[in-house]
């Protein structure tokens, strides 16, 4: 209770100075991109360095386990596996992570990994769609994403995705909740700065999924935003909803040439 008194009294703080802030700020020159990583102390930047301490391993050692079995005869009509299809993924998913979110062309807006993910599942393997933020749907988006590390963030260059970024700005850009702040507020304007002791990364996608030691457990992109939207006291959208898409298609967008670090690690 005391935390979330501290947490709450922090962001009232916070917002008081932005509130102060004027139109200064929007004229500086854009700071350097920087990962979350490089905001975090030495040894977290080294846990998330070395495979034998990253705790997100374990969540990949289980997508590859997925990767390879057949649905259970419970719930398939069909005995497609993801490696039966797709065979190896250092091969066949090497650089997939890194152009998500992307353009689809039966729903006419753009999907995440792992909406892409359940798609192939239900119509593929014919087998049920794993629930959002699932051990089975992280361990799965965690294997895939792992293939792409060290490779570029790259979106797709379609100009079909082209309104729903300026939908995910505009949503980024929005003031929103009780506190009356938007993203940028915190992650461009005070990135670097602290809040609640701890130091406020720019916002970029580099890591995800990714362990957080606050979680103690691997997350998705999804549940930080969640997670921001709910601090600010705003009615966070539901896993999956268009508009939560639409800021990781901006997020994307702002972070393209930037290096995946999948599956990071976070405080």
């Amino acid at each position: 209770m005391r935390s979330s008194l501290r947490c709450f009294a922090a962001l009232v703080m916070l917002a008081l100075q932005l509130m102060g802030i004027g139109l200064g700020h929007a004229q500086e020159a854009p700071k350097p991109r920087r990962s979350g990583a490089e905001f975090m102390n030495p040894d977290l930047q080294a846990m998330q360095r070395d495979d034998a301490l990253n705790p997100g391993m374990l969540w990949v050692k289980q997508g590859h386990d997925l990767w390879q079995r057949q649905p259970t005869a419970s719930t398939r009509t069909s005995n497609r596996s993801c490696a039966s299809c797709h065979g190896e993924a250092s091969q066949s998913m090497r650089g997939v992570a890194a152009r998500y979110p992307a353009f689809d062309d039966v729903s006419k807006r753009p999907i995440n990994l792992t909406q892409r993910i359940n798609l192939c599942r239900v119509n593929q393997s014919q087998a049920p769609a794993w629930r959002a933020e699932s051990a089975e749907l992280l361990a799965m988006e965690s294997y895939i994403a792992l293939q792409s590390r060290g490779l570029p963030i790259t979106p797709p260059s379609d100009a079909r995705l082209q309104p729903f970024i300026d939908q995910g700005q505009q949503r980024y850009n929005q003031r929103m909740g009780q506190l009356n702040l938007s993203c940028a507020q915190c992650h461009d304007e005070r990135a670097g700065l602290r809040l609640g002791g701890n130091l406020i990364p720019q916002a970029h996608p580099t890591a995800y999924p990714v362990y957080r030691l606050e979680w103690q457990g691997v997350g998705s992109l999804q549940r930080r935003l969640r997670n921001c939207m709910s601090g600010v006291r705003a009615q966070a959208y539901p896993f999956g909803a268009p508009e939560l898409v639409e800021l990781e298609l901006y997020l994307a967008a702002q972070a393209r040439g930037m290096s995946l670090e999948s599956p990071g690690v976070r405080p």
